[in-house]
């Protein structure tokens, strides 16, 4: 409850009192720490308990978001900011009348781990408070190499270095939820998390987690890259290789780490990563890494085994993931040499198969779709197979195209269903998109997927016309123009692929 009971801005949490603000009937508290500054001596280093304050912390702005490549500051925090080794933090939303402990929605951002931040224009949770009454939450978590690529192999019991880091602050975050959110008009007990692309893999893996049991109560991956995590094995060579590039010795690495540049760190993740995305097709160097601690097991092997949390689950992909990364961003790369390889380092046995499900290969968007597969939608499907024999669980996927999208390429690409879980049917990207038309159409989108997304945090059940996913009917709600449920879309392809998502 508010600490002045006054007008509801001023907030007592464990760690002392802050202050927001309100906003359109609504109060917004900013860029509160939720750990102890990773900077110094705690760089590299598992969150720590962030220290009291004395007075009130003015929580009325953003502030910083954490250090990322300077070109995708402005994209990925969706307004130009500063960055910040020490801006991991949180913010919370809700109603300025609100009655009782509110449903409580935490949102993890997406970057392939290594840009964004919960500043993001296209994250803004407004909507969402406003239609459902929920309080919204989302946070900052370390990226790139400093939260993402595991180094913990150079570390001595002198001058440790931590391992998964990024994953380790979203469980911290997660934890201060559980801590203060009432204070904010939440209830602890009833939390949503769900996040897209990077977020959403973060979402499936902390269901993995044995450490983040009773954190969340429902759970939401949108377009989730849940594949990609890399053992302990491959980590490690990974290491190595950033060691080489870093031009430091295994005995020099915890110092070398902690006193390097923010910027030459940045650098050795990017040509690291280059060469990774072009010498080991589907592979990612930022991500979660399967350490045989905290992440015990391959999440893929998890959800098969019936080993995830079992919470209620949402989970889907867009029909076009691929589109924005062969277009556009270009980080996820793919030639016919790549696809090539890919078979080549995983099933050979598999090629065939696979490449009958696209009949126009190489040609026309054929390339964008072995990415959508592969990446995307082959291991979130395997993963709600799994889901659903421990928790209620259903699945979607996003058509819904605008007549310009189409002409362009993009179709339903990667990340185009946000503003419609936001609610933001007046957003630049729909009206630039809407210029030929289909604004009504996504208007009415908007409207049945952000209302779907609010019923299943505030009831558990996205609605009675979306039935759950189950491994023998596999019933998924097609989003488009005019909804609809599908058995088993495109079965033969799913099948296919099998084999490279099956547990190893």
């Amino acid at each position: 409850m508010a600490a002045d009971g006054g007008d509801g801005t001023l907030v007592a949490t464990r760690s002392g009192l802050v202050r927001g603000r309100r906003e359109h009937g609504l109060i917004a508290w900013r860029g509160i720490p939720y750990i102890a500054p990773p900077v110094g001596p705690l760089r590299y280093r598992a969150p720590r308990p962030v220290e009291p304050w004395e007075g009130v912390l003015d929580a009325t702005e953003y502030g910083a978001v954490p250090p990322q490549p300077r070109t995708s500051t402005a994209a990925g925090a969706g307004r130009r900011t500063r960055t910040a080794e020490d801006a991991i933090t949180v913010s919370v939303l809700r109603r300025a009348r609100s009655a009782g402990p509110r449903p409580v929605m935490v949102f993890i951002h997406g970057g392939g781990f290594g840009i964004g931040g919960a500043s993001a224009t296209a994250y803004a949770g407004e909507r969402l408070v406003a239609h459902g009454d929920v309080v919204f939450v989302a946070f900052n978590y370390r990226l790139g190499a400093l939260g993402w690529v595991d180094l913990s192999r150079f570390g001595t019991p002198e001058d440790p270095v931590d391992g998964n880091l990024g994953l380790r602050d979203q469980i911290a975050a997660l934890a201060w939820v559980r801590d203060n959110i009432a204070a904010f008009g939440g209830d602890p007990d009833d939390v949503t998390v769900f996040g897209e692309s990077a977020g959403a893999t973060a979402v499936l893996t902390l269901l993995c987690v044995p450490a983040a049991r009773g954190l969340v109560t429902r759970a939401i991956a949108e377009s989730p890259v849940i594949g990609a995590v890399p053992d302990a094995e491959q980590a490690a060579a990974w290491a190595d290789e950033f060691r080489l590039l870093l031009d430091a010795t295994p005995a020099a690495m915890p110092r070398r780490l902690r006193e390097a540049d923010v910027d030459e760190l940045m650098d050795v993740t990017k040509r690291l990563g280059d060469r990774i995305s072009e010498e080991r097709p589907g592979t990612l160097l930022l991500a979660p890494v399967v350490d045989g601690d905290l992440l015990p097991i391959r999440p893929l092997d998890a959800f098969a085994r019936g080993e995830s949390a079992p919470v209620p689950l949402v989970i889907g992909t867009n029909a076009d993931e691929g589109t924005l990364f062969q277009l556009l961003v270009r980080d996820l790369a793919a030639t016919p040499g790549h696809i090539d390889r890919l078979f080549e380092q995983t099933l050979p046995s598999a090629r065939q198969a696979i490449l009958g499900g696209y009949p126009a290969y190489p040609r026309g968007r054929s390339i964008a779709g072995l990415v959508t597969d592969l990446m995307f939608w082959a291991p979130a499907v395997a993963a709600a197979a799994g889901h659903a024999a421990v928790a209620p669980t259903w699945m979607y996927r996003f058509d819904f195209a605008t007549p310009l999208m189409d002409r362009v390429g993009l179709g339903a690409t990667h990340a185009a269903e946000l503003d419609f879980v936001f609610g933001r049917p007046d957003s630049g990207f729909q009206r630039l998109f809407g210029l030929l038309g289909g604004r009504r159409a996504a208007r009415a989108v908007v409207a049945r997927m952000h209302a779907r997304w609010l019923r299943f945090a505030i009831d558990g059940d996205p609605g009675a016309d979306w039935p759950r996913y189950e491994a023998q009917a596999r019933r998924t709600l097609i989003i488009d123009i005019a909804d609809r449920v599908e058995s088993d879309p495109r079965a033969e392809t799913r099948r296919a692929w099998e084999p490279l998502t099956a547990p190893r």
